[in-house]
């Protein structure tokens, strides 16, 4: 079976994009100012408690994905080389390395510890050279792409066992497309479905709600720009008029992400809606104590966020976990 385009308005096309704009760069132009934002009131107080995540030895720890049960997900840096790691209740698992790759990077993780992520070959002929894959609780790899396409990212694990991720052919922006690929696609991949995708290229969808009505991501219009979709209606909102992507949503349909202001912030949206093609909600800035960038990656159903932090602006990035 030909794998289906669906248009942006239509329900089962609501997923996502790659990983190309992890770190979005400000416009020189831009006017940043998250709190006179139109689209946001400022929330309560509610303070986190931050804990320092940096796996033993290495240059830099990059936590992506956190579940129910407080188990973190990420990649890391030790000796010029990416693999992946989890860590729970102060327990490091480190080196994982899909077979045979120069790079493994884990980003997402499903409540029964089910882990989505994407690796790299040695010599790869194009700018994305991403490749998706899911790693069961038995530790078992499974390679995940997306037919007629050279690249992809898995991104998330809903508890259905849904994945939300993208394609890319040879460049990061134009080809990239939005993807959602059902549990078939790698428990029986010879069937050649269950694969759909968004039509709008340059956007990316990082993280959804149970039920398939509410998801969340980013799209580049004039520049980088956030995104939820609610019952098929994408609206895409930022941050004052800052750079703005929304890396995950959970159960409760609370967006995080990030945003640049001078130098990148954290974000927590929620109780958002939108009201006459505006989002609406309750927008928390998160900023790592005294550091000089942090962002917010991944958040679980309780709450509980993570993400990454610099002590200076150009220095190495290590993790973090955060509680309320």
């Amino acid at each position: 079976m030909k794998p289906q385009r669906f248009a942006a308005t239509a329900l089962a096309a609501l997923f996502t994009l790659a990983a190309c704009a992890e770190n979005p760069v400000a416009p020189a132009s831009s006017v940043i100012d998250a709190a006179s934002s139109s689209a946001f009131s400022r929330a309560a107080n509610h303070p986190y408690t931050f804990t320092r995540l940096d796996v033993p030895g290495a240059t830099q720890t990059i936590p992506s994905g956190i579940n129910a049960r407080g188990r973190v997900v990420g990649w890391y840096v030790q000796g010029g080389v990416t693999r992946g790691f989890f860590y729970e209740a102060g327990a490091w698992t480190t080196n994982i390395v899909y077979p045979g790759a120069t790079a493994t990077l884990l980003r997402g993780i499903g409540p029964d510890g089910t882990i989505v992520g994407t690796y790299r070959n040695a010599i790869e002929p194009t700018a994305v050279p991403s490749h998706g894959f899911v790693l069961t609780t038995d530790g078992v790899f499974i390679a995940v792409n997306f037919p007629g396409h050279l690249n992809n990212v898995t991104q998330r694990i809903m508890p259905d066992g849904t994945l939300l991720g993208c394609y890319h052919d040879g460049d990061t922006m134009n080809s990239m497309h939005g993807a959602a690929y059902t549990r078939e696609t790698y428990e029986e991949p010879l069937s050649g479905e269950g694969y759909s995708s968004l039509d709008n290229n340059a956007s990316m969808t990082n993280g959804g709600a149970p039920g398939g009505r509410r998801f969340a991501g980013q799209i580049f219009q004039t520049y980088q720009r956030a995104f939820v979709i609610d019952d098929g209606v994408l609206t895409a909102f930022s941050v004052g008029t800052s750079p703005t992507v929304a890396w995950d949503m959970n159960p409760a349909g609370t967006v995080v992400g990030l945003f640049v202001a001078g130098t990148t912030h954290g974000f927590v949206l929620e109780h958002w809606r939108v009201v006459n093609g505006e989002v609406t909600g309750d927008y928390t800035t998160i900023n790592y104590p005294n550091s000089a960038y942090t962002d917010v990656f991944g958040i679980n159903a309780s709450g509980d966020i993570v993400g990454k932090f610099r002590e200076t602006p150009t220095g190495p990035f290590h993790g973090y976990v955060a509680t309320r």
